[in-house]
Parts: structure tokens; C-alpha cells; sequence
């Protein structure tokens, strides 16, 4: 395997040396249980066919049913959807869900295809994993470029093939399907929540704290926006087209809706009545990156921060809003210079915590309000939090592998539970 499942392994080994676990477990832990690929056919709006090669992983079901978001993107592929299968199996361990880890995606550029052609690759994915799905077997999720709508299509389609409606295979649906209340926004919000609570340890202010936001679509927007609302000087974001900077602080409404007209936001650099920021910056999501602030959140796509750049990194704290942003090499780096890193299984577990309130809500009949949904997931982000930071303090490591230790600490007691080599060479019934 490559470099980016490898590089994800390599934060299992770290943590291990901190907790006791069976061999059983350690080993049960280095393999993906299911790995499944599939060539989609498309007809295409213009009468010709095209082919998608898609996947799906379910990485671990010890604790649960699988749960895991679905991609379009065109730098998707098995090793990726591995990497990011395992991330998750540690994220619900961490969150403590009864659910084990997946993912799914599909390589293409979805901007290239009408919506109809979306609609007709979505529900002939569900065609070809309907076998290796299911409510009490692996559940999906919007991840990078597919949204509500895409869920829905792949709910309907699922319920098609079964022949009965089964709102709880997917989550991340329109509320008018079975949807949540508060899951459009339960990444940023459980990040949210991350912040508030670590950033008071340090002594650290609203109103003092600047922020750069890399990545604006719906988690980083969302992020930027509770900052913003917050009291906190987010002083640049970015979308793939490039970003901004202000050193005095970003409307961060006012770019969110200029970006919905728009599609991009670096023609907010003073076009038309929109730009109301003066002294505004233009630069590369890189050059975002290593801007001198006290709180930097990556929000976009893996290995944005590598060996390549560790070493221009001027951020006080990254919380990874995104999975998998920081590779384990840089990892090393940034920990050695005091930089407070607050990993992915952690910051973005929002999103798999309110998909599992969806999860509920769809297989008892009973819907929650937005209030609920989000007391629910204060509590939840919160309480893990801060069982991870006294992980930390206690075991003097960083909170990356504190999150891993608290993960592995779940994971090895429900694989312990159906046996070990100790029991059964050396144990006794009790």
C-alpha cells in the first residue's frame, strides 16, 4: 500500500506504545475488513456511455454497523478510500458510536456532469453496493462534492431495490426524507465546539484570537461564519479558485453570500459593490497557510501541510476541520516547534456524531428539534474533548495521539470481547 494509507498507519503505531492491548487487536486493526470496487455505466446526456470506477470500504464493524461519507472527486481511489475507512473507525471510537468505519467515493469531476447525469451515476452506485450496504451494516454520508440531494437520490434507490422504504441506510438526507435537523452544519458545529473549549486553556480571547480558514465550502464557510459570529478576527479564507486576506478581519457574511452568487470568492478582491473590505489581499491556498496567526484550520482536502511546508507554518493551533491535512512526517515537525495540532478523528467528528443522531431519529420514528440536535452534540464533542486533553496532560503527548489512545482504548475492549489468544490458551471461564 502507498503512501497515504501508510501515512495513516504510521498514527496507529504512535499511539500503541500508550495503551495495552492483545496482539488480537493490534493486528485486528492494520486491515480493512471489506474492500469493494466497482465500474459504474452512465448514459451521458449526449446518447454516449461513460464508465466511473468507484468504491466502497468498510474498515472495522467491532463496535457497529459501518458509517462512513461518500466523494466525488477526481483524485478519488481505493488507497484514499482506505485511509479515510480507517480515520473513521477511530473518529466513532473517539466520539464513542456504536459504529466501525467507512467510506466510499467515485472518481470524476462532478462539476463536468449535468444534474441529471449526477443523479443517474448516484442511484447506479447504490445498483452496485446495494449487497454491501444496509442500516445494520454500513450506512452512508455526504462527504467532498455530494450533498442532501445526492442522499436522497441514493435513499430512494436503495428503498427501490429493497422494495421498502429505509430512510437509515443513508444519513446527511433532505429533512423532508428523514433528514436531521443541525446535520448541514454539525461539522463546523462540533469543531465549533472543539475550539470553545480548548482555546480557554491557553488563555486565548475571541476578540484577540486572529483565524484562516482554508476551504469555504459547506464545513469551512460554516466554521468561518460561528468564528466570525463568535467574536474571533478571521483574517483569511480560501476556495479552490484562491484566497483572501485581511489583516483587520473578513465579513464573513458578506463573503458567504457573495459566494453563493458567485461560485468563487477570489473576485471578492474589489469587484463591484460587493468588496466592501479594503486592504484586501489576494493569495494562493498555500501562501494561506503559512500567514502568521494564532489559529489556522484546514478545511479542504488531505496532505495540505506536508514536509514540503512545515517549516513556514506560523499558526499557534491547527484544528483540521478536514481529514487527514497534516502528514505524519510534518506531524513530528510542527509538535517539536510547539505548535498545538488538534487532529481530524476529533475536530470533524461533528458530522458522524449528528449522522448518528439521524441514524436514530430514522429507526425509532422520533425527530429532534435543532436545539436538541445541537445540546446533544455540545455535550458529546465536549465531554470527548476533554477526556482527550487530560489523555494528554497526563501522558505528556500531543493530542493527536491522545485522541488515537482513547480510540484504541474502545476498540481493543469490544475486540477483546469476543476472545483472545490469552483467553483462550491461558484464560479461565468466569
Amino acid at each position: 500500500m502507498s503512501s497515504l494509507f501508510t501515512d495513516a498507519k504510521q498514527r496507529l503505531e504512535r499511539a500503541l506504545k500508550y495503551v495495552s492491548m492483545s496482539e488480537d487487536a493490534i493486528e485486528h486493526l492494520k486491515y480493512p475488513k471489506a474492500s469493494l470496487t466497482v465500474s459504474i455505466p452512465v448514459r451521458m446526456d449526449n446518447g454516449s456511455l461513460r464508465i466511473f470506477q468507484a468504491f466502497r470500504v468498510r474498515y472495522d464493524d467491532t463496535r457497529g454497523p459501518t458509517k462512513g461519507g461518500v466523494r466525488y472527486h477526481p483524485n478519488v481511489s481505493l488507497e484514499e478510500v482506505q485511509s479515510l475507512a480507517f480515520w473513521m473507525t477511530f473518529k466513532c471510537a473517539v466520539l464513542n458510536l456504536p459504529f466501525g468505519g467507512a467510506k466510499g467515493g467515485i472518481t470524476l469531476n462532478p462539476k463536468e456532469l449535468s444534474r441529471m447525469e449526477l443523479e443517474r451515476l448516484s442511484r447506479g452506485y447504490i445498483d452496485a453496493i446495494a449487497d454491501f450496504i444496509g442500516p445494520d451494516v454500513d450506512s452512508l454520508a455526504p462527504d467532498v462534492y455530494t450533498n442532501s440531494m445526492i442522499m436522497g437520490w441514493m435513499m430512494d434507490q436503495y428503498s427501490i431495490i429493497r422494495r421498502q422504504i429505509t430512510p437509515a441506510v443513508v444519513t446527511g438526507k433532505p429533512i423532508s426524507m428523514g433528514g436531521s435537523l443541525g446535520r448541514d452544519t454539525a461539522t463546523a458545529t462540533g469543531a465549533f465546539y472543539v475550539i470553545e473549549t480548548i482555546l480557554p486553556k491557553f488563555q486565548k480571547l475571541p476578540q484577540n484570537t486572529t483565524v484562516a480558514v482554508q476551504g469555504f465550502g459547506n464545513a469551512g464557510a460554516w466554521i468561518a461564519e460561528l468564528l466570525f459570529t463568535a467574536g474571533y478576527k478571521v483574517v483569511a479564507v480560501s476556495d479552490s479558485q484562491g484566497a483572501i486576506y485581511n489583516k483587520k478581519g473578513l465579513d464573513i457574511p458578506s463573503i458567504r453570500n457573495f459566494k453563493e452568487f458567485h461560485r468563487g470568492i477570489r473576485e471578492l478582491y474589489c469587484k463591484g459593490t460587493v468588496c466592501n473590505i479594503s486592504d484586501t489581499e489576494v493569495l494562493t491556498n498555500q501562501e494561506l497557510l503559512t500567514i502568521d496567526v494564532d489559529v489556522l484550520i484546514p478545511a479542504a482536502l488531505e496532505n495540505q501541510i506536508t514536509e514540503e511546508n512545515m517549516d513556514n507554518i506560523k499558526a499557534k493551533f491547527i484544528f483540521e476541520v478536514a481529514n487527514g491535512p497534516i502528514s505524519s512526517a510534518a506531524d513530528e515537525t510542527l509538535k517539536a516547534r510547539g505548535i498545538h495540532v488538534f487532529p481530524d478523528i476529533l475536530v470533524n467528528a461533528g458530522g458522524v456524531t449528528v449522522s448518528y443522531f439521524e441514524w436514530v431519529q430514522n429507526r425509532s420514528g422520533l425527530y429532534w428539534t435543532l436545539a436538541e440536535v445541537n445540546q446533544r452534540l455540545k455535550q458529546k464533542m465536549v465531554e470527548e474533548t476533554e477526556q482527550i486533553w487530560e489523555i494528554a496532560q497526563q501522558q505528556n503527548i500531543s493530542p493527536r495521539t491522545a485522541a488515537y489512545v482513547h480510540a484504541l482504548n474502545r476498540l481493543g475492549e469490544a475486540i477483546n470481547a469476543k476472545g483472545t489468544r490469552d483467553y483462550y490458551i491461558n484464560g479461565q471461564m468466569k
